[in-house]
């Protein structure tokens, strides 16, 4: 399948839809105008297991990389209100979010224009899915690696939560933890604040392991607030969002 490079009119923002496989749940904002266009992009990115969030003008993707704080980014250089090179140039000044820029420009002048503002690579239209897929892929390697190299200890609050050594602290205390109960910890300090569903967690954690239930989560943050909560039935950290699933807090909210 390959996606052209027609403009369609804008849309409203689509609400982020769960991923179901047990690939690096990233975060992914596409800022595309084109609406056909931009729910491809976003069908392929959930089926890789990633949470895609569109935006349709360079404003609105500008708005949502500082609330949002996505895991890359996903630009077309054609966009409305602020266009493509502008958002780049904006971005580098504030952040060293990667950034995937799309045009349908292809001459050698624009290409290295993107890159020298400081997109991280460039896609031209028409492309195959596919081949964006890949570029995602390499650059969030690539980005993820060099943050376990530069520094590998994840800290939320009191909490200090070792990817490497796979080890836990609370206040300088070590906690024993289950290999599942520390990945389902890891996986939420690696975003503390985001409200992780419990679907999420369980693909993130456990992969498509069909035996595994849902109800695995709520007994790995059950057993984990009696670890690192000083009041477990009240708990600060590991907090629940009713009706959605569970949220790794610096501890501030419950002072």
């Amino acid at each position: 399948m390959t996606i052209l490079s027609g403009r369609r009119q804008k849309a409203v923002w689509p609400d982020p839809v769960v991923p179901t496989l047990a690939a690096m749940n990233a975060r992914v904002l596409v800022a595309e105008d084109d609406i056909k266009q931009a729910e491809v992009i976003r069908r392929y990115l959930e089926r890789e297991g990633h949470t895609a969030l569109l935006v349709h003008d360079g404003r609105a993707a500008l708005d949502e990389v500082r609330r949002g704080r996505p895991d890359l980014l996903v630009l077309d250089v054609m966009m409305p209100v602020v266009d493509g090179l502008d958002v780049c140039r904006i971005l580098r000044r504030e952040s060293d979010l990667p950034v995937l820029m799309l045009t349908a420009r292809s001459t050698e002048e624009d290409l290295l224009l993107g890159l020298d503002l400081g997109a991280d690579d460039y896609l031209t239209k028409p492309y195959s899915p596919r081949e964006l897929m890949a570029r995602v892929r390499t650059l969030l390697r690539r980005t993820r690696t060099a943050a376990v190299l530069s520094d590998p200890v994840l800290r939320v609050g009191a909490l200090a939560v070792d990817p490497v050594r796979r080890t836990v602290e609370i206040e300088g205390r070590q906690v024993a933890c289950t290999p599942g109960e520390f990945d389902v910890l890891a996986m939420m300090a690696a975003e503390p604040e985001r409200v992780f569903t419990r679907r999420q967690l369980l693909a993130g954690t456990r992969g498509d392991d069909r035996y595994i239930t849902e109800r695995t989560i709520d007994v790995h943050v059950l057993n984990l607030r009696k670890k690192i909560e000083a009041v477990p039935r009240r708990p600060v950290y590991l907090q629940t969002v009713f009706g959605v699933g569970y949220r790794l807090s610096d501890g501030s909210r419950g002072r």
